[in-house]
């Protein structure tokens, strides 16, 4: 297991580190650029407490270079929506953000602090692709 207690923004040197199994990056400054090279052996990731907003983009690079990733935590990140990160999330939101999770990465058995219940993955299989979490469009971007 690697836990380091630096602040990273950069995880280029991990490419020396292929046999990999367990990873935790909390609290850094890791955001939506986050690229890990190809880890096939990783099965634990944690990413809590960074910048992660941008949820699709990271869940399809990680199903592409972590495809042994069993157990994945994003809390703390405002691409995880619970009451951690807003008052203004609720349990609705946070499930349908973990049926979104399990359709991206069918391999996860735990996400976030709890396990994937058969119900979940089920669920997931039939309408995860439809739980996409949409940011509104600020006013201000807006054109008419």
């Amino acid at each position: 297991m690697v836990e380091c207690l630096e602040i990273f923004r950069s995880l280029e040197g991990l490419k020396t580190f292929s046999c990999l199994e367990e990873l935790i990056l909390d609290n850094n400054l890791l955001g939506n650029d986050l690229l890990l090279p190809r880890l096939p052996h990783l099965h634990t990731l944690t990413l809590n407490k960074n910048q992660i907003t941008e949820l699709e983009g990271l869940l399809d690079h990680l199903a592409e270079v972590v495809p042994a990733l069993q157990y994945l935590s994003l809390l703390g990140n405002m691409a995880c929506p619970n009451e951690l990160v807003s008052k203004e999330k609720d349990e609705g939101d946070y499930q349908r953000y973990r049926y979104f999770v399990l359709h991206k990465l069918t391999n996860l058995k735990f996400l976030d602090t709890r396990k994937v219940t058969r119900t979940e993955r089920e669920e997931a299989l039939v309408r995860g692709a439809f739980m996409k979490v949409v940011k509104p469009m600020d006013a201000q971007t807006m054109s008419y």
